[in-house]
């Protein structure tokens, strides 16, 4: 635990060192730009190294619950592992013994299909599965699943997530006011307008993997097939997944927030999302570049500011840490608690690789709320199915999940695009 405590004191008194000395680069090139009219390709090159370093130095102190397990006993990891899984994943009674008990029953189902030779016990391994067939994924790997999800697909992170039962999720959008006025004791009352809902709906859609492995290597095999099967699962599943919160056109998938068309949202025409221009194709505005960023996050209502995020790549990060405002300070500082994004103008920054990087009228940014804005909706039950029937030798595991998701308040994010007009 002291090697820990001092391992984390030394990251982060390097972080702080390197974006020290990332701003003494990048004051120098901004001094040459003013003088020279460009700046020198060396310290230009200083500033991209010591950007790069920073986010190696974020990524590095990004530490995974299961990374404090290491160093434990097998049984102190047993149970460590054993209360990660039951947080993510399970919510019915259960403890380390049947924990224990229902992870050596998977790997035998995995490896040999064994399911006769004890039906309780597939049937204590269904337990909160859904009634149409297939059989849940316990725990152990249900929790590495959704874990796995969890680090590569910072949208889970910010928008609102739901479980369903069944195919979709229905809503409510309530877009007008009544209407009132003043009147004198006497006077005549009229009646007045009442306002009118609509309604919104977000389908789940279902993803899927198919890895398979011959019935030979599943019995001689000398390593974890769960965590094999889980890691190549959870990879695949979390990139289609965040890649369609992002840009999915709703066709068989997730609708993306980057899709919709651009205006301001009104009673009249609600499915719009606002954009602000940068002042520059491609890039933020020469003079006072960060002034288009201060009037994305004042073109958000106040009701959504305290809970709003900045969202971009890694790559737009790099270039917004350069910018300063108008009293030449840094609008960009690093978080030394999260130890990610850092800090933008006061809101936390989610880096999210599936937004495009900078380029002509690019959409590069989103900033607001997301937990009122995007709405993700989860079909209860990841589901594998065992088939060693249909490709023999090889021996098939058919994994399924159902996910949706859509905006729902389109007023709670902007959006901006990197144009001049």
């Amino acid at each position: 635990m002291i090697n820990d405590t001092r391992q984390g004191d030394s990251q982060m008194t390097e972080l702080y060192r390197s974006f020290e000395m990332f701003k003494e680069a990048n004051d120098q090139r901004l001094r040459d730009i003013e003088s020279k009219g460009a700046a020198d390709p060396l310290t230009e090159l200083k500033v991209s190294r010591l950007n790069e370093r920073f986010d190696q130095l974020e990524t590095a102190m990004r530490r995974s619950p299961r990374g404090a397990i290491e160093g434990k006993s097998d049984e102190q990891k047993e149970a460590s592992l054993f209360a990660i899984e039951r947080k993510h994943s399970f919510s019915g009674e259960l403890d380390v013994k049947t924990y224990r008990h229902y992870k050596a029953a998977l790997n035998n189902y995995l490896r040999k299909n064994n399911a006769g030779s004890n039906i309780d016990e597939i049937k204590a391994l269904s337990v909160g599965s859904d009634p149409d067939g297939g059989f849940a994924v316990p725990p152990d790997m249900s929790g590495r699943i959704v874990s796995l999800i969890f680090e590569t697909s910072p949208v889970r992170q910010v928008a609102n997530v739901v479980t369903i039962s069944s195919d979709a999720l229905e809503g409510i959008n309530d877009l007008n006011q009544a209407t009132s006025g003043w009147i004198g004791e006497t006077q005549d009352r009229t009646d007045t307008s009442t306002p009118q809902i609509g309604a919104w709906r977000i389908p789940v859609h279902e993803q899927y993997a198919e890895p398979s492995a011959t019935q030979k290597l599943l019995d001689d095999a000398m390593f974890d097939v769960e965590g094999y099967l889980a890691g190549k699962i959870a990879d695949r599943l979390s990139r289609m997944e965040n890649a369609a919160f992002v840009n999915g056109n709703g066709v068989m998938k997730p609708r993306g927030f980057l899709t919709y068309t651009a205006g301001v949202p009104s009673s009249g025409t609600f499915n719009v999302i606002e954009q602000v221009v940068s002042g520059a194709s491609g890039a933020f505005a020469s003079s006072s570049p960060g002034d288009a960023l201060i009037n994305l996050v004042y073109k958000l209502k106040a009701a959504y500011r305290n809970n709003a995020v900045f969202m971009m790549t890694r790559g737009t990060l790099g270039e917004v840490r350069k910018l300063k405002d108008s009293q030449g300070r840094y609008i960009w500082q690093p978080d030394f608690q999260q130890q990610q994004g850092g800090s933008l103008l006061g809101f936390k920054v989610v880096e999210a690789q599936d937004m495009p990087e900078l380029a002509a009228s690019s959409l590069s940014v989103a900033f607001g709320d997301f937990r009122q804005a995007y709405q993700i909706v989860d079909r209860q039950g990841i589901r594998i199915l065992r088939d060693a029937l249909t490709a023999k030798p090889y021996v098939k595991f058919y994994t399924t999940k159902r996910v949706g998701g859509d905006v729902v308040n389109f007023e709670a994010l902007k959006l901006m695009k990197f144009a001049v007009s």
